[in-house]
């Protein structure tokens, strides 16, 4: 993973004395809450219905254990003992006092971490694919280029007051784990025709209020003219994106109001004039870069011992099951912890947690630990002689969930329980559907089945791609959960529809039920998933059994 050099320690002790004085100045009321606040936000900084929030990156998902034990530590000393994992891989604290941030940012800055850039209208925190760089069908390791991308875009002056904020998304993998197509901009690693290496670019994608899924910019773009289509791509958006209306001003509407045709030819333009800018230095840049980004030095040893265990142990296999992935070393696996334990919050981990996970990435995963856009944390490098002894640690502290990819394994906004912008409450819905789904003991019979929960129309749970979506809305003072159905956040990325009307907060998991069960009566087999059923039959069953209109089987 990336070593910070002397300009990026001194970069970042910079920025915290500018906002250490900024943060006394506030304090001391010669700054107004209304002038301080673009200069908290420039800091990950946000005023919550309770408390400021402070939003830390982690760049493109990727951690070490001394970083997951700071943060622990930030936890105890600063916090309420627990953080909030995002959508955006990043990690949240709902409780710091405002006297402390800056302190806290020091605690970063010592392990190589920091909040600039993950609020305001810049280019946000760059995720990736989580399993990069151990993914068994990955083309090449995205995140060189992603902290590439970071450095460029950290601080540039030309994009530091964009009309909106702006995501950037890689994965080098054909199977999309990193959302590419919900992004701003998602690049997507492939190879053309002789062979070579280079991205899929697409642009215009985003949810909120007006969902749209991103359309393919250019199909093949060489790895070396990378910085210069972005700079060109960001700055035809700088110039053409509406700046009147906060609501229309990202660049899915910049692209849906002038036409694709239009803004390739304004990009392609641009992208000619400022390529003979780049001289090579984001080329040696990028070598050195890569070399942070080496394979780490694979064990060699029997895995004989990891088959034993699972014919051994039930939990343990079913755990395997649903818990590992595929690992590009034969002998290795990509382990998933799940932070959806059946009635937790959907992201968070306490300290004690964190420092469990910091210690199993130190002894058992090559000192490295990942964030998911799903909310879990992944181990991507363990032996598979490891994975019992990695499983047993975890269950001691709750962390061995076998629920990864599963109907419990939620995704799910702060909502109003912390959000200032939520009209409704996520994390009970998460809480109680999980609950539920746990009590009827079916979840590895239902099999895949992603449920994505907003708070708000902002969409922070992805809930459009859902393969059930639940928004909630403020209905006169009722809090009111519309469903939609047959979304998906691969690179066949899909718009959930919706279902019909909402249900209130009590009605809510009955009629997730009611979903659940008139899949398990239409599938074919058990071998067709929830999503594959929705898209053979519609919505027609669904609406059925969620609005009183007939039954499921008659309408399949």
């Amino acid at each position: 993973m990336y070593t910070y050099n002397d300009f990026d320690h001194a970069f970042v002790r910079e920025r915290i004395a500018q906002f250490r004085a900024q943060v006394e100045r506030r304090m001391a009321g010669h700054l107004t809450e209304e002038e301080f606040k673009p200069l908290r936000l420039m800091n990950g900084l946000y005023l919550q219905l309770h408390a400021y929030m402070l939003r830390i990156a982690i760049p493109y998902g990727t951690l070490n254990a001394r970083q997951m034990r700071q943060l622990a530590m930030i936890a105890t000393r600063w916090d309420k003992g627990y953080g909030h994992f995002t959508t955006r891989q990043n990690i949240q604290f709902n409780w710091p006092k405002l006297r402390d941030v800056p302190d806290i940012l020091e605690d970063l800055a010592d392990v190589q971490m920091h909040a600039i850039q993950t609020s305001g209208n810049t280019i946000r925190n760059v995720t990736a694919d989580h399993f990069a760089g151990a993914a068994a069908d990955e083309i090449a390791d995205p995140r060189p280029y992603a902290e590439l991308i970071r450095q460029w875009s950290t601080d540039h002056p030309e994009f530091q007051f964009l009309p909106r904020k702006f995501k950037i998304a890689l994965t080098g993998s054909p199977d999309d784990r990193a959302v590419t197509r919900a992004h701003d901009i998602g690049l997507r690693m492939v190879r053309n025709d002789a062979g070579d290496t280079g991205f899929e670019v697409i642009i215009g994608g985003g949810l909120g209020r007006t969902p749209i899924i991103g359309k393919v910019l250019r199909v093949f773009l060489p790895v070396q003219d990378l910085l210069p289509y972005l700079e060109a791509i960001v700055s035809v958006y700088n110039l053409l994106g509406r700046r009147d209306n906060k609501y229309k001003a990202r660049i899915k509407i910049t692209v849906r109001e002038h036409g694709m045709e239009a803004i390739r030819r304004l990009v392609e333009d641009e992208f000619s004039v400022r390529r003979s800018s780049f001289k090579g230095a984001d080329q040696a840049l990028l070598n050195d870069i890569k070399e942070n980004f080496r394979p780490p030095a694979f064990i060699n040893a029997p895995v004989d011992g990891f088959q034993v265990d699972r014919e051994g142990d039930v939990q343990f296999n079913t755990w395997a099951k649903t818990n590992l992935a595929g690992h590009k070393h034969p002998d290795y696996a990509i382990v998933t912890i799940s932070l959806k334990a059946h009635g937790a919050t959907p992201g968070d981990a306490t300290a004690k947690q964190m420092q469990v996970m910091a210690d199993l990435a130190e002894r058992y995963g090559h000192d490295e630990l990942r964030i998911s856009h799903e909310q879990n944390i992944i181990l991507p490098h363990v032996h598979k002689s490891h994975l019992f002894d990695v499983y047993n640690t975890l269950s001691e502290v709750g962390l061995a969930t076998a629920n990864i990819g599963l109907v419990s394994d939620i995704i799910a906004c702060p909502g109003m329980d912390y959000c200032a912008l939520a009209t409704a409450r996520s994390i009970p819905i998460a809480q109680a559907i999980a609950t539920r789904m746990d009590t009827l003991k079916l979840e590895h019979d239902i099999g895949p089945l992603k449920i994505k929960i907003s708070g708000c129309i902002n969409a922070c749970g992805h809930h459009h791609l859902g393969h059930i979506g639940i928004l909630g809305l403020d209905r006169a003072g009722v809090e009111n959960y519309q469903i939609t159905l047959g979304g998906e956040a691969t690179q066949n990325a899909r718009l959930g529809q919706r279902a019909g009307p909402g249900f209130p907060a009590s009605e809510i998991v009955p009629a997730i039920e009611r979903i659940v069960f008139a899949y398990l009566e239409c599938r074919k087999s058990s071998a067709e998933t929830f999503i594959e059923t929705c898209h053979r039959i519609g919505l027609g069953p669904f609406k059925v059994v969620l609005y009183g209109e007939g039954c499921a089987s008659h309408a399949a």
